[in-house]
């Protein structure tokens, strides 16, 4: 299995993070089999483009929440890391700390 689970949605609340809050998360290595996906589906256009990263960011974006590491952004960077039989790929992992109440 190359990931954990595979989801379908965002089991967390919305986090409210934007592309500059992602780009000051330093990348870190993260196993492929510790992702939880929260895409059933991928556009195999995505996967197989040369330049799918060139109006992204580098890095997939991963929410750690609740003890789980959701893949919420790179899906395709993910596959293609486990097609090229890595097992581990750079991401920005955010950690989820719901506002306290």
């Amino acid at each position: 299995m190359i990931f954990k689970a595979v989801g379908d949605g965002r089991p967390y609340p919305e986090h409210g993070m934007v592309p500059r809050d992602w780009a000051q998360i330093p990348p870190r290595q993260v196993r492929l089999d510790q992702l939880v996906t929260t895409k059933r589906e991928l556009d195999l256009h995505s996967l197989l483009a040369k330049d799918s990263t060139f109006y992204g960011d580098l890095f997939p974006h991963v929410v750690y929440w609740q003890g789980d590491l959701y893949l919420e952004d790179g899906l395709h960077r993910a596959l293609r890391a486990a097609l090229h039989q890595r097992t581990v790929l750079h991401a920005r992992v955010f950690e989820y700390l719901p506002p306290q109440h």
